[in-house]
């Protein structure tokens, strides 16, 4: 098990998706067997994303929301101000893990976050992501190529839901969403994403390094 430090990678502001896609991209292609893993902490503005698997008729009415088509695994979510996102830039045959225990991993992490709170999620074998409850609030999504992953995770915070209304989340019509703030109104945004990040540190096994945007 590799147990060298990964590089948090914290960018400021609201991001477009195709940004960020376009850097992991770029990133993911470059990388080579010495090249340091990353996490990037960021939140994203008003986005629906369609997954390699996503049947574009779950988005029923976006409205002025943009709808991408992703590389990602999975099908459709929303994006938003107020949701935290991790990207997981990951050698995995390095790690010795694949991708289903990276799923797990991202799973777990929030889990552990969520139980420190007083609050208990659960995954689902049968829909990737953490539920609380019949309501999901972290959805996941991955690419992996020649065993470097990206894209990852992200946590419905202290957001307008609304938005999910409009699509059939990841694939399921009437799948309720919830987020941290109503759950744990007092627990401030930036809490959570400090403590998603030090959840994710558990269970990789792995100490962080604070790196720049």
């Amino acid at each position: 098990m590799n147990n060298s430090p990964i590089l948090v990678r914290c960018w400021p502001g609201i991001l477009p998706y195709f940004t960020v896609l376009d850097a992991m991209r770029e990133f993911t292609a470059q990388r080579d067997a010495e090249t340091p893993d990353q996490m990037w902490l960021l939140q994203h503005p008003p986005v629906f994303t369609l997954g390699r698997n996503a049947d574009p008729a779950d988005v029923m009415d976006p409205g002025s929301i943009p709808v991408i088509r992703s590389d990602r695994g999975g099908k459709v979510t929303y994006h938003g101000p107020g949701q935290w996102i991790v990207y997981l830039l990951m050698d995995l045959p390095r790690m010795g893990i694949h991708v289903r225990q990276l799923t797990s991993i991202m799973e777990q992490a929030v889990i552990q976050l969520l139980a420190e709170h007083g609050v208990s999620a659960h995954a689902r074998r049968d829909a990737p992501g953490v539920y609380v409850g019949e309501a999901k609030i972290a959805s996941l999504g991955l690419r992996v190529q020649k065993g470097r992953s990206y894209h990852g995770l992200s946590l419905n915070t202290d957001m307008d839901l609304s938005p999910f209304q409009r699509i059939h989340p990841c694939g399921m019509p009437g799948l309720a969403v919830t987020q941290i703030h109503d759950l744990c109104p007092d627990w401030a945004s930036q809490d959570v994403a400090e403590e998603l990040m030090q959840a994710l540190s558990t269970q990789f096994q792995r100490p962080l390094q604070k790196g720049g945007a």
